[in-house]
């Protein structure tokens, strides 16, 4: 098993869903630093993966030009990026293999960006894995939770792991939610998430590698 760079082990969920696939491809919404607590450096850095980096923070462009040159970035408010047009003149392939949202849950960017995705994006990309921050712990803004799971259920994806939770103030709090699809994953994969029943990122990483 791999070192994650992930806050929460995100990128090991992935690498275990698509059985360490090496270049996969990725979305990035809410990239953040290029290293630092990041799900999609591992996968480029040593796997191979290319992806689409999105982040609203202008300082980390001059370290994604060093650090992650092999993806492309878009600096900019995740809810005004053209999803379609960039994967589709980049030539990213139909099925990809991981797509992250971390956003602002508090401001409705979160809900917002997955609202624009499904009506622009999710009729010609699906993805094997998603990693969707609800920060439920924080409060019900929004009904976001809620309303994230009818849309990936409807778009036929398997809520793997609900409410993965990080220690946060003296406990574990309920922060993201981590998917499949069934068309994009193994059914050995499958029959091995439906075994897993602990909320706690780290003994959810640790059981898909045992």
């Amino acid at each position: 098993m791999s070192s994650t760079y992930s806050q929460a082990g995100q990128d090991l969920f992935v690498l275990s869903a698509t059985n360490n696939k090496q270049n996969g491809y990725f979305l990035e919404i809410g990239s953040n630093h290029p290293s630092y607590n990041n799900n999609s450096f591992l996968l480029e850095t040593q796997y191979k993966w290319k992806g689409l980096m999105v982040e609203y923070d202008k300082t980390f462009e001059a370290s994604y030009k060093t650090h992650r040159s092999n993806s492309i970035y878009v600096i900019n408010d995740a809810r005004l990026v053209n999803y379609r047009e960039i994967l589709d003149r980049n030539n990213f392939p139909t099925n990809m293999d991981y797509l992250q949202i971390d956003l602002d849950v508090d401001n409705q960017s979160t809900l917002d960006t997955l609202r624009l995705l499904d009506q622009t994006v999710f009729d010609k990309y699906k993805f094997a894995t998603i990693t969707f921050e609800h920060d439920i712990y924080t409060g019900n803004f929004f009904d976001t939770r809620e309303i994230s799971r009818k849309i990936f259920e409807k778009r036929g994806y398997v809520l793997a792991f609900p409410d993965v939770a990080v220690y946060w103030n003296g406990k574990y709090q309920p922060f993201e939610d981590w998917y499949v699809h069934p068309d994009l994953v193994s059914n050995e994969f499958i029959n091995k998430i439906k075994t897993i029943h602990t909320s706690i990122h780290s003994e959810i990483t640790q059981q898909l590698y045992t």
